[in-house]
């Protein structure tokens, strides 16, 4: 029996993993303990935390990997600056000695942070060091159900690697073929998250969400798409890019890229953070999202032909990219499609134990069952008992009504979301990756006219042109969506089906992005995004019993098995944590209900359930 904790951190998204004999047992991220969205600090926190769940000691563990090689990523940055120079000097002068005081010395590093959990015997203690890559490939394949498969990992850059393809065949993976930095999909789509106001590592995702807003009848697409060709990149027909660094200061600057060629090509002004959004931005996000659905889809078709696999894994921050897995789901260009729900450096650390386990342990990867969920629905991180919730409540002066029955539960809050009500519901444990999946989720009507507007801008305290996703229960998908397969973890856009449309009128395009927003589209109104497509979450009795009983009575209420479901955090701040956190939010929002498991507390019989400001904090712009 191999025990083993992962490690990833100093970049972003640090996190912390554990396995018991290939057995997945705790995973989550710094963030959610630090309250520090996207912390690259050592995580000392999770590290606590998968000890704790597992009940071991570091003393007993078998290894300790990190998840990527700092040495092998010191060269890429000495030749990358070598290469440019004198061009840096300013980047080269600010990261040396961050290097130099730190991160070259990071089994140092590590060893000393381990410290600060526990004693332990340093020289018995086995440290590995993962590839980035093979950490990104081993999180995708050895948490399938496939024996053998192809795997694709695209982000912005590890190592050397910026994409990889390769095939997993029982116990082993060999990588085909890489794409060397500095040319990367990940980067370029970056910089794009830079030109447009959004925060690099973060804001990716709204990027993808400000896409719909495109309008795909003007000549504004097409021209932003030729000049992203003719002077950004060349694409090949393997899907390998070549980016013209000209345009690009990543390599050696403190900046994504040159501001004043990019505002010259594109005939436009680099938008700042919280400056307004016009039709030209949304143009060229949908733009740069056709772009990258693109090589996207030429990558798996190359993958697809040189390693003749029917499966396809994906992982690296890429694969975040809905949009573009719905794409290729829709290409039929595999039978099966596996995606880490932690495609980003986080699961990096979950990547990195599995490839010790599996590979430097030389273990048998025995596949369970085709419905076993070797993720464990990403449910991974801590659960709280009733006598912890009680705590908060005694600390928080919280009124509220513990029932012993949750049918009545679900029968109470799904009234209420029908109504209207807005519920912060929190159960069980703690989802790992960045999406919450029912156990840390914010959750409304889809059907109400309003309820995107208000999500946005009274609960998430974010921009209102965020879409929401659907957690839909998997018997009724077929019944709303253009999809029958599982999508448990977020990661897949499909339309909505044509019975539930609106009629757009024909002027529809040339209204403004508000005007747009807040026309009918379906009767899933606050699901259903300006290009009638949703980001789906199939919800599986199996995986989550409380969650699916929740949506299958809002059901039996409305006769539709669906709800909105967004993250239960306001902007600047990670997904809550613990009953605390998740109070705090709940009474600095305009939510109406809070449920921690068994517990339920309604705003206005909360003690100054008036007075936001006593529990509001200065959240910081994301």
């Amino acid at each position: 029996m191999k025990k083993i904790l992962g490690i990833s951190a100093f970049y972003h998204d640090a996190a912390a993993c554990l396995l018991i004999d290939g057995e997945i047992i705790a995973a989550v991220q710094e963030e959610r303990f630090t309250r520090e969205k996207h912390t690259p600090e050592f995580p000392v926190q999770s590290i606590k935390y998968c000890l704790q769940e597992s009940g071991l000691e570091i003393d007993e563990l078998d290894a300790v990997i990190f998840y990527d090689k700092p040495l092998l990523k010191f060269e890429r940055i000495l030749e990358t600056y070598y290469a440019f120079a004198p061009k840096g000097i300013m980047s080269f002068l600010k990261a040396i000695p961050i290097w130099l005081n730190s991160k070259l010395f990071l089994k140092k590093v590590i060893k000393d942070n381990l410290k600060q959990i526990a004693k332990y015997d340093s020289k018995k203690l086995n440290l590995l060091f993962s590839e980035h890559h093979l950490s990104h490939a081993a999180s995708a394949f050895f948490s399938s159900n496939f024996k053998k498969s192809a795997i694709l990992t695209i982000d912005g850059v590890g190592e050397w690697s910026t994409a990889s393809i390769g095939i997993g065949d029982n116990n082993k993976i060999k990588f085909l073929k890489e794409l060397h930095f500095p040319h990367s999909l990940g980067l370029l789509y970056s910089s794009f998250t830079y030109f447009l106001g959004f925060k690099v590592n973060s804001g990716e995702y709204k990027l993808m969400g400000l896409a719909p807003y495109g309008d795909p009848n003007s000549k504004d697409i097409n021209h932003f798409i030729s000049i992203i060709k003719k002077h950004l990149i060349h694409i090949y027909d393997d899907g390998s890019v070549w980016l013209n660094q000209k345009y690009f200061k990543y390599s050696y600057g403190l900046k994504m890229i040159n501001e004043k060629k990019w505002e010259k090509i594109f005939d436009l002004k680099k938008r700042k953070p919280e400056e307004k959004i016009d039709q030209t931005h949304c143009n060229l996000a949908l733009a740069i999202q056709k772009v990258t659905e693109e090589i996207v889809i030429k990558m798996a078709y190359h993958a697809k032909k040189i390693t003749g696999s029917e499966n396809l894994c994906l992982s690296g921050g890429v694969a975040l990219n809905c949009v573009a897995n719905g794409k290729i789901l829709k290409e039929n260009i595999f039978k099966n499609i596996y995606i880490q729900p932690a495609s980003g450096d986080a699961g990096g650390a979950l990547g990195a134990a599995q490839a010790a386990y599996y590979i430097h342990f030389d273990k048998k990867n025995i596949k369970k069952n085709d419905s076993y969920d070797i993720m464990k629905g990403s449910y991974l991180g801590p659960s709280f008992s009733s006598k912890e919730i009680i705590s908060t409540n005694k600390k928080t002066k919280a009124n509220c009504k513990k029932y012993d029955d949750f049918s009545q539960i679900c029968e109470i809050i799904a009234k209420n979301i029908s109504e209207g009500k807005v519920i912060g519901w929190f159960q069980g444990r703690m989802e790992f990756g960045p999406r919450a999946l029912g156990n840390r989720s914010i959750l409304a009507d889809p059907r109400n006219m309003e309820m995107q507007k208000k999500l946005n801008l009274k609960i998430k305290y974010r921009e209102g042109f965020r879409p929401f996703a659907p957690s839909v229960i998997f018997e009724d998908v077929s019944k709303f969506f253009d999809i029958s397969e599982k999508s448990p973890y977020m990661l897949i856009v499909a339309n909505i089906l044509d019975s539930i449309k609106s009629q757009l009128p024909k002027d529809y395009h040339k209204l403004s992005l508000w005007d747009k927003l807040y026309f009918k589209r379906s009767n899933l109104q606050s699901i259903t995004h300006l290009d009638y497509s949703a980001r789906i979450q199939t919800v599986h009795k199996e995986t989550n019993p409380r969650y699916w009983e929740l949506i299958n009575t809002f059901k039996k209420i409305t006769g539709v098995g669906v709800l909105v479901n967004t993250s239960f955090n306001v902007r600047g701040e990670p997904i809550v944590c613990n009953p605390y956190d998740a109070y705090r939010c709940f009474m600095s929002t305009d939510m109406d209900i809070l449920v921690i498991n068994d517990f339920v507390y309604f705003k206005e019989e909360q003690v100054d359930w008036k007075n936001k400001s006593k529990w509001l904090v200065n959240f910081k712009a994301d």
